[in-house]
């Protein structure tokens, strides 16, 4: 079974269906992505750059804004994202 799950072309991050240890290595749309950190089950990590003040998208929705700068592999949480959706002082 594919430990992620990535469903549309448009998302930048994927859902990890299991653990994932810092080092190991998956495969997203034939790109190799190696986790920068222990990833827990059901977080999301970065499978493309995202900018400081980019969007975070998942399942072909913006899930957020970047915080800092994201690098492909990185754990992406509430340390790194801050959430959009359903507030009136943030762009959607």
């Amino acid at each position: 079974m594919n430990p992620i799950l990535h469903v549309n072309e448009k998302d930048n991050v994927v859902t990890c269906l299991r653990p994932l240890s810092k080092g190991e290595s998956v495969v997203v749309e034939g790109k190799t992505i190696t986790a920068n950190a222990d990833i827990p089950v059901f977080h999301k990590m970065a499978v493309e750059a995202i900018a400081n003040g980019g969007r975070c998208y998942k399942y072909g929705e913006v899930i957020g804004d970047a915080t800092r700068d994201i690098a492909p592999g990185d754990h992406v949480h509430l340390h790194n994202i801050e959430s959009t959706r359903g507030r009136g002082d943030k762009r959607n």
